[in-house]
């Protein structure tokens, strides 16, 4: 298929830049496949569409406060870091010999008006953290060491900043929307620090909401996918299949294994809360011939055509034109059901991406 067969037109206007306050109140489109139905609802009434037997899979990862600002030592010069993944020290042994017991040394997205370059050093987090570049790559990115008085992940917590993606805008790090991320941009069951991006389908839980489903008898398990920022990643390729997809952490646990298997075995649909969810079940299936408990790296990039063997009924934002989510969706609902119901949205005025509403495909 073709890149500009997932195009679409959408109004600026429509690109949510915050949450509700209650984010149970977000509109929930639900597409049923079978009759290529479309239902107006909201996210309050998903426990009328689950029952009994069923089980919800959902993505336990925690976003770490993972932008932070700091200047060159050389120039004074202004730096923004985008703190990806911690790497493996051993392929920077020399490097490590001799820095501060708390040096680490991460995969991370550079941003400044100078380009960088390989023995750079860098002050970040007010003076807390210091830096130096050890390679460059291409789009920006580099490998840095970073050590301080606290291990990296502790000045995060506190002099970090929650990376939202680019099309949420934020004039100034420090703002009350800015702090407002920090506690918004996080789902109530993140519980696994090391992603980079929320998986927002999650973010419609409330306490409230897990609790009327619970009342309902479906079950919850978690499934832990650290999101990288590959899940903003254009599809620049003519050609869908041309596109590759960075790769990311999984791990899925015994009681999660189990649950699934029971779950099938009795009859029981699998309702996944997100592509991150999906992504994880769809390649524990595809690489170990069944959901049991493992961990890995996936890249796995599902597109039309594709044979689900995991999900039944899948909750998920509304996504960029053009994108590997929207693909994904597209294989899951089919995509000229999906392209109406984009439309249908668009008319509708629904909230589109991270902070916006979202659909559930029956």
């Amino acid at each position: 298929m073709k890149t500009k067969d997932f195009s679409f037109d959408l109004p600026r206007v429509l690109i949510a830049q915050e949450p509700l306050k209650d984010r149970s109140l977000a509109r929930m489109m639900v597409v049923h496949r079978g009759a290529g139905a479309i239902e107006h609802k909201n996210v309050s009434d998903l426990p009328e569409y689950l029952g009994t037997g069923d089980l919800l899979v959902v993505n336990d990862t925690r976003v770490i406060p993972a932008r932070v600002f700091g200047r060159r030592i050389d120039t004074g010069g202004r730096v923004e870091l985008l703190l990806v993944e911690k790497q493996d020290e051993c392929q920077f042994r020399d490097a490590v010999q001799g820095n501060s017991p708390s040096a680490e040394i991460w995969d991370c997205f550079y941003r400044a008006s100078g380009r960088p370059c390989a023995g750079l050093k860098l002050r970040f987090a007010n003076g807390k953290l210091a830096g130096e570049v050890l390679s460059v790559r291409e789009n920006g990115r580099v490998s840095i060491i970073l050590s301080g008085e606290k291990s990296v992940q502790e000045i995060l917590e506190t002099d970090g900043f929650a990376p939202v993606p680019p099309y949420i805008h934020r004039l100034k790090e420090q703002s009350p929307e800015s702090e407002m991320d920090r506690q918004c941009y996080q789902t109530v069951y993140a519980l696994r620090p090391g992603a980079v991006a929320a998986p927002t389908a999650g973010l419609h839980f409330t306490s409230k909401l897990l609790k009327a489903l619970e009342d309902k008898g479906v079950r919850r398990t978690a499934v832990t996918l650290h999101v990288g920022p590959g899940t903003f990643k254009p599809v620049k390729t003519d050609m869908v299949e041309d596109h590759q997809v960075e790769s990311e952490r999984y791990e899925v646990s015994r009681e999660t294994a189990d649950l699934f298997t029971s779950t099938r075995q009795n009859g029981g649909r699998i309702i996944a809360a997100g592509s991150t969810t999906v992504r994880t079940l769809e390649t524990v299936m595809k690489e170990r011939g069944g959901v049991v408990p493992c961990s890995g790296r996936t890249s796995l990039f599902i597109y039309p055509p594709y044979d689900f063997k995991t999900v039944d009924v899948m909750l998920t934002n509304f996504h960029l034109p053009e994108s590997s989510l929207l693909m994904m969706v597209s294989a899951l609902a089919g995509r000229d059901l999906i392209m109406k119901a984009y439309a249908e949205a668009i008319q509708q005025k629904y909230r589109f991406y991270s902070y916006g509403d979202c659909m559930l495909i029956m």
